[in-house]
């Protein structure tokens, strides 16, 4: 029975990381909505179902399976609350539709939308196990949806202003020709080349301004002779089109050089650049449509150019913050929101994430109401990878910690998991264990963890029972672990390398040695408090020196 019940562990453990892999590979809403629940119609065997997201405080129906498109039409339109609470509108409805089974997607105690599925094909009714795996699908879904979601939020923006520019670009058939280049240099031959054309000029230039320097672009003017006569001007200041007989009363000298137009070149009324343009080989004068026609050309290219521009340095710029945002996201998502309250224990944690996002986490997950887990982890490398690696640590924990699988096979279990789905060389540092509430045991293991503190009677114990680090290989040696009984004024000190490792201005590290000085010093302290003047006393110690990884402690005082 046992070997029957790991091996249904093991395949809903599978069965969830290829779920979270497929999901996270994409930002497709449709595709993500889709494979949650087909995902969800597969395990169960469900008729069918839908999922609705919360969309402008509305429950929107945006996938649905099995029902008929007439039903979904007569979807009720109702407000919802914060936590998407069945209204009786909507009980009635699901009833109405056989839909027997929902559940709430949420993403950091937000309400993102709901799941609900029909009858199973075997006509047996969703028991606890399947009601639970359901969560767990969609907790790992969550925080893709939501993601998923911002991202269309962002593409109607670009839409949007995508709709604007082309309105404006419509005027003229060669602004559409403008937004197909991404290099500068097409972009000014075809700007000149179409005012040859359209006017016949040999004599033009063009001028681009950035801050007090000209770019002189495709010259057929002394370029000299032109910037000493130009600089004579404030020319940065001329905000609108000037014609032969302006020019000739007001700028002599670019006159004696055959310069019959100047036309500015815009961006949101400031001057950028200059189109400068000689006599005609018709001899014929430039109308005020010619100037209006080279005045909205011009202003489309010097945008086009400016774009390019602001996307070049912008475009470094997001690469970096899009993945440290994305991470951060990731590595509040996987924190507790709320640690419970226990009779024999006080408990206090704190996750600071570094500007080097890294992949620090720890949890308190209530097993019944005597026993909980504790656990703090520490994922090599920094950024994307290491968040989503654990992010998948979190669902893994999540499901075998409630299994009743002894500590260390439930170890062992964790570790080749995440051997399987790492391919990159990656790693987890796990410190984990089971406080029980009642007898103040703590049946512990670690996986490679810098070793958290036993502080009894001024005495230091460190807990290093375990076995290896996760994800490097399979598991060949079976994980130890060993059980303590913790006794009244005892307190644990779990840690991750952002402490030991935080470097001041000289490049000294705050050191195991300086911690446990430190911890012994606070002992007779509450929990928050031992906590709090740890933390205090690392800040004061790197005086503000950027760090290059997170600090994530955790502290339990036995009562």
């Amino acid at each position: 029975m046992l070997d029957n019940e790991n091996l249904k562990v093991k395949r809903n453990l599978t069965a969830l990381v290829e779920f979270s892999r497929v999901i996270n590979s994409s930002l497709d809403l449709n595709f993500i909505l889709n494979n949650v629940l087909l995902t969800c119609l597969g395990k169960f065997l469900a008729t069918k179902g839908l999922v609705a997201l919360k969309i402008n405080n509305q429950l929107v129906v945006k996938a649905y399976k099995g029902i008929a498109q007439e039903s979904i039409i007569q979807f009720p339109e109702i407000e919802v609350t914060e936590n998407c609470n069945l209204s009786e509108k909507l009980n009635d409805y699901l009833i109405l539709n056989n839909l027997i089974a929902s559940e709430k997607i949420s993403s950091s105690n937000e309400c993102v939308g709901i799941v609900c599925l029909g009858e199973k094909l075997n006509k047996q009714t969703y028991i606890k196990d399947d009601l639970d795996f359901l969560k767990t699908i969609l907790n790992i879904a969550a925080s893709a949806i939501q993601n998923s979601l911002i991202v269309e939020e962002l593409k109607l923006v670009n839409r949007e202003l995508d709709s604007r520019i082309q309105r404006l670009s419509s005027l003229f058939e060669l602004s559409k020709e403008f937004g197909l280049f991404s290099e500068s240099t097409k972009v000014t031959r075809l700007l000149i080349f179409s005012l040859i054309g359209q006017f016949l000029v040999q004599k033009y230039a063009l001028l681009r301004f950035e801050g007090n320097d000209i770019e002189v672009i495709e010259p057929k003017i002394p370029v000299e002779e032109l910037l000493s006569n130009i600089r004579k001007y404030n020319y940065y200041k001329i905000d609108t089109s000037i014609n032969k007989h302006q020019i000739e009363s007001h700028y002599p000298e670019l006159f004696s050089m055959g310069i019959e137009v100047i036309v500015p070149m815009q961006i949101q009324g400031k001057t950028k650049g200059l189109i400068i343009l000689g006599k005609r080989i018709n001899n014929s004068e430039y109308t005020n449509a010619d100037i209006e026609f080279i005045f909205s050309v011009g202003s489309l290219a010097i945008i086009s150019l400016e774009n390019r521009r602001l996307f070049l340095e912008a475009l470094e710029k997001q690469k970096l913050e899009e993945e440290l945002d994305l991470a951060r996201e990731i590595q509040r998502n996987l924190l507790p929101q709320k640690i419970p309250d226990y009779k024999s224990f006080d408990i206090s944690a704190v996750n600071i994430s570094s500007k080097q996002v890294g992949g620090d986490y720890y949890d308190i997950i209530e097993l019944d109401k005597d026993d909980c887990v504790v656990a703090i982890a520490d994922v090599s490398g920094k950024g994307v990878p290491a968040s989503l690696l654990m992010a998948n640590m979190q669902a893994f924990l999540q499901v075998i910690c409630r299994q009743n699988t002894p500590l260390d096979e439930a170890t062992g279990l964790i570790n080749d998991l995440i051997s399987s789905n790492t391919s990159d060389g990656r790693f987890i540092t796990f410190f984990w264990g089971i406080l029980n509430d009642i007898t103040k045991t703590f049946n512990y293991v670690n996986a490679g963890h810098n070793p958290p503190l036993l502080i009894r009677n001024g005495t230091i114990t460190k807990l290093e029972i375990g076995g290896m680090i996760l994800g490097v290989m399979k598991t060949m040696i079976p994980y130890k672990s060993e059980s303590i009984q913790l006794q009244t004024g005892d307190v644990l000190v779990m840690f991750t390398d952002g402490i030991s490792e935080a470097m001041n201005r000289r490049g000294e590290e705050f050191s195991d040695e300086r911690l446990e000085k430190l911890s012994l010093a606070v002992v007779n302290e509450n929990a928050d408090s031992i906590l709090k003047k740890i933390q205090c006393e690392v800040q004061n110690f790197t005086d503000g020196a950027n760090q290059s990884d997170d600090i994530t402690l955790v502290i339990v005082k036995v009562k």
